[in-house]
């Protein structure tokens, strides 16, 4: 599906937006259909890349794949292929996708052996996968590592639960180590949890089938292991870097949006964080409205300094927003610090804002200062490529708001993590074409 967006920016768009199913949340809980034998149904799966490829893997596995609907599917694994997970094609297959790491757990808690080609994914700078395979080998996996293969194996013969205090609050590793600690002998405790509203659904989901987990939305999760696990069903909730990207975009352009259905409870701080931003927006039911604004000002800190924007976990401000931030700061009046901390490498697409006439300085690796321009002076439409999925959603929301025509190259980076982007942005108004 790789391609180019032709985008004519500086239209005012207006209308409804609905959030696809969350794409971090999908790829957990794709992942515990493994966990059991009976039939696990899963509605508001998002239709991207990043997440048909897991399902395509889990058909490749032996698992049975049905499709009930848009983003509503069955799936049943009685019977897997080892086989394929010991082969070439996987190899080739699983390294494309970096949410196939969380395979292992399930894997491991149900057969007793797992197998990974390293990773692939997005340009984000390094991210470890230490406290994935720390923790499946406290639960007393052996881990091997074949060097000239690039090919990682778990064997245990049976898992048995500890107390793990994890070096980092992963998010994927918590849901690797929560999955296996499901089906292990005794009792785990995960101390220094992930607890992002994603986790809270597997643990749900997982309790749903017959786990007893507790803890669920601290970062002190304890894990009763039980004996097997039963089917369920399982709703996604709506993607949260999409609820904000949409923020972004109707303050950029001066639209009156309204973002439906976006589980407000699991929002966190992103609402407030937009607000400080000068952005109005509104609860209205379960919808976001965001009025049209000619204009919105950052706020200062208390004693007059200038505001910063960082990233931290869950309950913090999730990374994948800050790009969208940084963007939607080039036009607000006012200055802003946005401090990314928890990956390296994210701030680098700035280049092409400052491209487009934004005000930024670029302090080092993890901050950029961003000077507004009020929307007095318009971004300007220019070429570029998109580096990683989420910088490719903060590039389109400065195109659109750009005067003139702007091209966007690389957009299969935009289209792993964003369903139909193109089509519900036609539907409010935007001028952009595939071609």
């Amino acid at each position: 599906m790789s391609g180019t967006f032709q985008i004519r920016g500086g239209k005012r768009l207006q209308g409804e937006i609905t959030p696809q199913g969350a794409k971090n949340e999908a790829l957990q809980i794709l992942c515990a259909v493994l966990l059991t034998d009976e039939e696990v149904r899963i509605k508001n799966i998002p239709d991207i890349h990043d997440v048909n490829r897991l399902i395509e893997i889990l058909g490749d596995f032996g698992v049975k794949v049905t499709k009930n609907g848009h983003g509503d599917y069955t799936f049943k694994a009685d019977k897997v292929n080892f086989d394929y997970i010991k082969s070439n094609e996987f190899k080739k297959d699983g390294a494309k996708l970096r949410g196939s790491i969380m395979l292992m757990g399930p894997m491991l808690a149900r057969y007793g052996e797992a197998y990974m080609p390293t990773p692939g994914g997005d340009k984000i700078g390094r991210r470890r996968l230490d406290t994935h395979f720390q923790g499946l080998v406290e639960l007393g996996a052996e881990f091997n590592y074949d060097e000239e293969e690039f090919f990682y194996s778990l064997k245990a013969k049976e898992l048995r639960g500890k107390f793990i205090l994890l070096e980092e609050a992963s998010v994927t590793g918590t849901a690797n180590i929560v999955m296996a600690a499901a089906l292990a002998k005794g009792k785990t405790r995960i101390y220094n949890a992930a607890c992002e509203p994603y986790l809270q659904q597997l643990c749900k989901m997982l309790n749903r089938m017959g786990a007893n987990i507790s803890g669920i939305g601290s970062n002190l999760l304890t894990i009763e292991g039980v004996e097997h696990l039963r089917g369920t069903e399982h709703t996604m909730l709506p993607d949260m870097v999409e609820i904000g990207s949409w923020i972004g975009l109707a303050a950029m352009t001066k639209s009156e949006i309204t973002i439906k259905n976006v589980n407000w409870n699991q929002l966190g701080v992103i609402p407030n964080t937009f607000r400080k931003l000068g952005i109005q927006l509104e609860q209205s039911d379960d919808d976001i409205f965001i009025p049209a604004q000619e204009n919105y000002k950052i706020q200062k800190f208390i004693d007059g300094s200038i505001l910063t924007i960082s990233d931290a976990p869950w309950p913090g401000f999730t990374p994948d927003l800050l790009s969208i931030i940084l963007v939607v700061a080039t036009q607000a009046k006012g200055s802003l610090l946005v401090h990314q901390k928890m990956f390296e490498s994210r701030l680098f697409f700035v280049d092409k804002l400052i491209d487009m006439g934004a005000q930024i300085i670029l302090c080092d690796p993890h901050r950029a200062t961003v000077i507004g321009l009020n929307q007095e002076t318009p971004l300007r439409g220019t070429t570029m490529v998109s580096p990683d999925i989420r910088a490719g959603n903060a590039l389109l929301i400065a195109a659109l708001s750009a005067e003139g025509k702007s091209i966007i190259h690389n957009i299969e980076q935009i289209d792993r993590g964003y369903e139909n982007i193109d089509g519900r942005l036609k539907a409010i108004g935007a001028d952009i074409e595939r071609i």
